[in-house]
């Protein structure tokens, strides 16, 4: 849509949908006790893929800040190489944050927002307004959740060892 029709109100507009829908799915797990072990562990995939693809997207059609955009990747790629080091070290699984959802559902809504205020749609001033307000604290969250996340890996690989018998 964004590339090919250059509908930029619709590739906001999918995209804010696929951000919701996986608010809405967690939600509705939660609620109904539908939690799985393929779902804690899939889920935070899906969300780090979507967030690659929406932001190289995002990046080669001009608009939102280069420097917003690369934060969010190069934050995603290196959370995502220290789960898969420590996966390699022995790492037990561990739950996704509070404050890891939060940071999640800001940048599923701000990144979308801030595309749809780069388009001609009459909501544009308010949606680019919007995806600030909820994109910066999300930035933000998202890097403290990166840093507080090393003790528990760190954590994770010592008790999956262990639990092992390895050393």
């Amino acid at each position: 849509m964004l590339f090919v029709d250059e509908s930029v109100a619709g590739a906001a507009l999918l995209l804010g949908i696929l951000g919701m829908t996986d608010w809405v799915d967690g939600l509705v797990a939660r609620r109904f006790d539908q939690e799985s072990e393929f779902g804690a562990i899939f889920d935070p995939t899906v969300d780090r893929v979507l967030f690659v693809v929406a932001s190289v997207s995002v990046i080669v059609h001009p608009g939102v800040p280069d420097w917003f955009v690369g934060l969010i990747l190069i934050r995603e790629v290196l959370v995502g190489l220290m789960m898969v080091v420590g996966k390699l070290l022995g790492m037990k699984r561990f739950p996704v944050t509070t404050l890891g959802k939060r940071y999640t559902f800001l940048l599923m809504m701000a990144v979308p927002l801030l595309l749809l205020g780069t388009s001609d749609h009459p909501t544009a001033g308010a949606a680019w307004a919007t995806g600030w307000v909820l994109g910066v604290p999300g930035l933000i969250l998202s890097w403290y959740t990166a840093i507080d996340y090393l003790p528990r890996v760190r954590a994770a690989v010592r008790t999956g060892r262990a639990e092992r018998g390895v050393r």
